[in-house]
């Protein structure tokens, strides 16, 4: 089963960028769409961005125009870059596969706070 590592995480300001990462093990990284969600408290978990093999790339509303994702399919890397924070972007965030079905087991996940 896949497994995925996030990190990157961590307090900024509002207005301020991060950069998360989500190493994934084993083969076939190059195979499958990735995602990247998050969970605020009290919320449902919810998609933020995913990408797909061809590279082509969706975004949940809220973060369109400030995030993005892209893929290193050689380092079996995700990454997630994160410019104009804001407070409601506060949330552990996850990698996993792109798809409900496909979903490998959740990691800890990564918490930005984005706080001033």
């Amino acid at each position: 089963q896949v497994q995925f590592v996030e990190s990157g995480g961590g307090l900024v300001q509002p207005g301020g960028s991060l950069r998360l990462s989500c190493v994934a093990s084993g083969s076939g990284f190059s195979t499958y769409v990735v995602g990247w969600y998050r969970q605020a408290p009290g919320k449902r978990r919810v998609l933020v961005a995913r990408i797909f093999t061809s590279g082509t790339t969706d975004y949940g509303d809220s973060v369109k125009g400030r995030f993005t994702i892209s893929r290193d399919n050689a380092a079996n890397t995700a990454y997630l870059q994160m410019n104009s924070l804001k407070p409601e972007d506060t949330a552990v965030y996850y990698c996993n596969r792109g798809y409900p079905l496909a979903y490998s087991s959740w990691g800890q996940g990564t918490q930005v706070t984005v706080s001033s």
